[in-house]
């Protein structure tokens, strides 16, 4: 007899089966009862929607992501971007975190199987876009005059390339396929901050966003706007991974004026500062998915 028919058959003869298929009346001790005997049987992941087999939630994509791991210093850089973000550090002191912080998280990538990834094999972040998706002028609406990260949600400038998709109804769909336009990591890297709590009127200007930071070219990348996260604090990424999906989050991209469109924008990581680095010559040579 198998595990699973030697369980049922318990249950049936102790007269439980009907209370665990209303799901109703189980006390919290038949609960435990419950439970304890799927483990005994082996059968405690099947019994637990949502829990794979190794024990990590799955993300409500539907699909497959490298699961985030538990990364102390990555939510201690969290901890710090949102602070540097809603004002409330002083700016040595987010210098010297920032100083701490940064070769810790090298550190664990490394030690978690990250890898160095030459420029030539980054990807460009959008699924079935290329540069044509940028807007025209001579700097393609990248100004970093008077952007400074210590400066949080107030900062100036625009050091960034807003990358924008076919989407004319902005149901934050691609025109032509109907579906959600896939979010690429450009770069290897691990994920070192982001926000998932966004809700319309929120004054946040990044919307649902990711910084993933890059140890082999000291190189934070930031997506913003994006409708659904789909990897976590901690998660491990190599170029062409899937991140995300674009969205219409954040206090300008959510208006009506805004067409849809990821916001990228890359620092380099200076002496005491982060420095603005011009995305555009990079994305052009970058593998297109």
């Amino acid at each position: 007899m198998t595990k699973a028919r030697t369980l049922r058959a318990f249950l049936f003869q102790t007269g439980t089966t009907g209370l665990f298929a209303s799901g109703r009346y189980m006390s919290s001790n038949f609960q435990r009862l419950f439970f304890a005997l799927l483990a005994i049987f082996g059968l405690a992941a099947s019994a637990s929607p949502g829990i794979s087999a190794s024990g990590y939630g799955r993300y409500s994509t539907g699909r497959e992501t490298p699961p985030a791991m538990t990364c102390e210093p990555c939510a201690a850089f969290n901890a710090l971007n949102t602070s540097v973000r809603d004002g409330k550090i002083a700016r040595r002191q987010a210098r010297d975190e920032l100083s701490r912080l940064l070769p810790a998280i090298s550190s664990y990538y490394y030690r978690h199987g990250g890898k160095n990834y030459d420029r030539s094999e980054w990807v460009f972040p959008l699924a079935g876009y290329t540069l044509r998706a940028i807007n025209g002028g001579g700097r393609h609406g990248y100004e970093p005059r008077g952007y400074d990260w210590l400066d949080g949600n107030r900062h100036k400038g625009h050091p960034a390339l807003d990358i924008f998709i076919r989407d004319r109804d902005q149901d934050e769909r691609d025109d032509r396929t109907g579906q959600p336009v896939p979010v690429l990591s450009l770069t290897g890297g691990v994920v070192v901050a982001l926000e998932t709590a966004w809700e319309p009127g929120s004054g946040l200007r990044g919307g649902k966003y990711l910084w993933i930071y890059d140890p082999s070219t000291e190189t934070l990348v930031y997506y913003a706007h994006n409708r659904e996260l789909m990897v976590g604090l901690g998660t491990i990424v190599k170029p062409g991974d899937r991140i995300a999906t674009v969205g219409r989050t954040g206090f300008n991209a959510h208006k009506k004026r805004s067409p849809t469109h990821l916001h990228l924008t890359l620092l380099h990581i200076g002496k005491d500062t982060l420095i603005p680095v011009d995305p555009y010559p990079i994305l052009g040579r970058c593998h297109k998915r």
